[in-house]
């Protein structure tokens, strides 16, 4: 318009008008005003009749009142459910925009977020994410794990971390004080989730909260959780574990596939990929590094320590997961400490025991790890029992060896079924030759035939070490008066 204006001191209006680009009737409604046409005054009268004028104060404005959080469309349906035909479904529109309109005016105060000023070595964030959806496979296996992540708010340094199972205080307390050695030292404050997950009642909450205190106390460093189902209090590492899941996703495209060799090997990869991330804010974490809290002499025991009966059936229970055990423990009490991925057996000061770590089934709520080795030297002695034991399928280490106990006991009566599969067991045990001997029986499997164990132990079966011969030959006492002689 000012353009127009200064344009028309000069020329004529159509001249003027074509000039900015407006009809010549635009050009006549400017010439009869002086204000801008931001400066005029709101229309204050409808241009068309309000199609919610007999129902807006009577029945919405109450029943938006009753429940601020209803909706446009939900207020519409019920209109048309009280008078039907009488409101078309293209009035939605309309409606949208009168509710918003009364919620800026009357509805309820909304929650306010703070932004939140971090500086350098003032707060450390941990949070557990679930890595399903990056597909990673071990050996074929696909990886049910979690992917623990410390980071520091003001330099944006992480610290990441495979869990094997759940979220826990082991893994929580091992994470931490990884990243913690790694680091050099400590924040002032390190702030977590609720832990909600770690916990199933009270009790266990309240002795979750104790040990998580007591962890940070050894660190000197001030605990801290954000409420449950709050995540925005935590929203500096909550913010990070979208870039964890699209940094790793993008790393496992480059890479061109998702399995790995064993779990080391992606471990491995896991921190070569966050080791680049890092390097991106070494600056700042040099900065921040120079302003953490100096370490604690020694670590934290990062393990929790239950109390276990290895059972007559070599057995223990620890956590709702079974465990077997060497017969020579049978009836002794253990101290098991468990770690996030590993079990120790203690009795007294003596470690007599360690195992890997089991889950248990989300569905059963039960669990079991078994090693064959520990129960051989029972079923050399009573190979019969391995047709009827409740841990029989599990005894087997590969599918190889279950496929092939199905074709032994279809093929063979029971008894040599029985005789025949703990040798093979027991070669592949002893002999260590567990996936050599998986080889050889997945041919066996295919071809339809059996195994024949003597040729099998004669092929694969270690060796005696052959020792020489040594002959001692004494010397004769006489010898020795040649010496006195000599004197």
């Amino acid at each position: 318009m000012g353009i127009y204006k200064k344009l028309r001191i000069k020329l004529g209006q159509e001249v003027a008008a074509a000039k900015v680009g407006i009809s010549v009737r635009s050009a006549r409604r400017l010439d009869g005003t002086e204000a801008l046409p931001s400066q005029r005054e709101a229309r204050a009268w409808r241009t068309r009749s309000d199609p919610f004028e007999a129902v807006w104060q009577s029945e919405l404005v109450p029943m938006l009142e009753a429940a601020p959080a209803l909706t446009a469309t939900t207020l519409l349906e019920e209109i048309q459910r009280r008078w039907p035909g009488q409101y078309e479904d293209a009035l939605l529109r309309t409606l949208q925009r009168r509710v918003r309109t009364w919620s800026a005016s009357h509805g309820k105060e909304r929650e306010v977020f703070f932004a939140q000023a971090h500086p350098p070595g003032r707060l450390g964030l941990s949070d557990f994410t679930r890595a399903a959806v990056l597909q990673v496979t071990i050996a074929g296996a696909t990886l049910l794990h979690l992917l623990y992540q410390f980071a520091l708010a003001y330099s944006g340094w992480r610290y990441v971390e495979v869990v094997l199972g759940g979220e826990s205080f082991m893994a929580l307390s091992s994470g931490l004080q990884n990243a913690a050695w790694m680091m050099g030292g400590v924040p002032e404050e390190h702030r977590t989730d609720s832990l909600a997950a770690a916990f199933n009642n009270q009790a266990e909450h309240e002795l979750l909260t104790r040990r998580y205190e007591e962890l940070c106390k050894h660190y000197s460093m001030r605990p801290s959780r954000n409420n449950l189902g709050v995540s925005h209090e935590n929203g500096s590492i909550e913010s990070r574990q979208g870039t964890l899941k699209r940094t790793m996703e993008q790393a496992l495209l480059l890479r061109g596939h998702r399995d790995f060799a064993d779990l080391d090997a992606y471990r491995r990869f896991v921190a070569e990929v966050f080791g680049r991330l890092n390097a991106r804010v070494a600056s700042k974490f040099n900065e921040e590094r120079g302003m953490l809290r100096a370490l604690p002499v020694r670590r934290s025991s990062d393990y929790e320590e239950v109390d276990a009966r290895v059972t007559k059936y070599s057995t223990m229970t620890v956590k709702k997961v079974l465990y077997t055990a060497p017969s020579r423990l049978v009836g002794y009490r253990l101290k098991v400490r468990v770690y996030s991925e590993k079990l120790e057996g203690w009795l007294g000061n003596v470690c007599v025991l360690e195992l890997r770590r089991g889950q248990p089934d989300p569905l059963s709520g039960r669990g079991k790890v078994v090693d064959y080795r520990h129960l051989l030297p029972a079923l050399k002695r009573k190979p019969g029992a391995l047709a009827r034991s409740v841990l029989r399928d599990a005894l087997f280490p590969r599918t190889e060896y279950r496929q092939m106990w199905t074709q032994l006991k279809d093929q063979l009566p029971e008894a040599a079924a029985c005789r025949l599969m703990v040798g093979l067991l027991d070669l592949a045990g002893n002999g260590g030759c567990e996936a050599e001997l998986a080889q050889r029986l997945a041919l066996l499997l295919a071809a339809g035939a059996l195994p024949d164990l003597e040729q099998l132990q004669q092929e694969m079966a270690p060796r005696p070490a052959l020792y020489p011969t040594v002959t001692v030959v004494l010397p004769e006492l006489a010898s020795y008066d040649r010496l006195l002689e000599a004197a």
